[in-house]
């Protein structure tokens, strides 16, 4: 049950990129959902700080574990493609919590396309979370390289996506989550929003890696 809640509280704490906040200095909520900020702020207003101190902001993802306790990841690849490194700055780090037992690596969006990325933190990783602004246009790939992780990695796939429009693009979700062979454990409907539930056990990560001992062949 407790690895259950850890994916329900992904999809439901873990916003797609690029939600707009407000009230982080009052400890108000965020508007359009019911999820109370936690009473310190400072892992979501540190953007701000840095903006104030001369340099590019950063692309942050918060995550509130069940225990009250926040963690942030800063996004290491802006997307060029969309001049996003013109008004953010890379991250620094790779950042990997446990969350109810599940050692759960964060990513955001654009990182997806990065393999060595995911590679590196493989043997410390049971479950990778991934929330995006990912558009219509680009969905199979979206969906493809989110399979593509979880079986060569041998890990969970936890994918977040919007839905709805803005002035240019259309976003259809295809939120999932994806176990350590592959196969799809829950997966959401186009253009809907929805909170998705899924066991996820870190035995069954070991299991796969023992039955299919493919990571120790990796090079570099």
């Amino acid at each position: 049950m407790v690895a259950t809640a850890v994916v329900a509280l992904a999809l439901a704490v873990g916003l797609w990129e690029g939600y707009k906040w407000m009230g982080a200095a009052t400890g108000d909520t965020w508007p359009g959902t019911s999820v109370e900020l936690p009473a310190s702020t400072d892992d979501l207003t540190m953007p701000h700080a840095a903006d104030i101190a001369g340099e590019l902001p950063v692309n942050r993802f918060v995550v509130a574990a069940p225990d009250g306790a926040t963690h942030h990841y800063d996004k290491l690849y802006p997307f060029s493609y969309a001049r996003e490194h013109e008004r953010y700055r890379a991250g620094e780090k790779h950042v990997t919590v446990d969350i109810g037992g599940v050692r759960t690596s964060l990513f955001v969006c654009y990182d997806l396309r990065f393999a060595e990325a995911f590679w590196d933190l493989a043997h410390e990783t049971d479950l990778y979370l991934v929330p995006a602004n990912w558009p219509e246009a680009r969905r199979e790939h979206w969906r493809t390289l989110l399979r593509a992780r979880a079986i060569e990695n041998q890990a969970y796939v936890v994918g977040v996506n919007r839905v709805g429009t803005d002035p240019k693009l259309s976003y259809t979700g295809d939120s999932v989550v994806v176990d350590p062979f592959g196969e799809v454990l829950a997966e959401g409907q186009p253009g809907v929003e929805q909170v998705l539930v899924a066991e996820v056990d870190p035995a069954r990560v070991a299991q796969v890696r023992a039955d299919y001992p493919f990571l120790p062949d990796r090079r570099g």
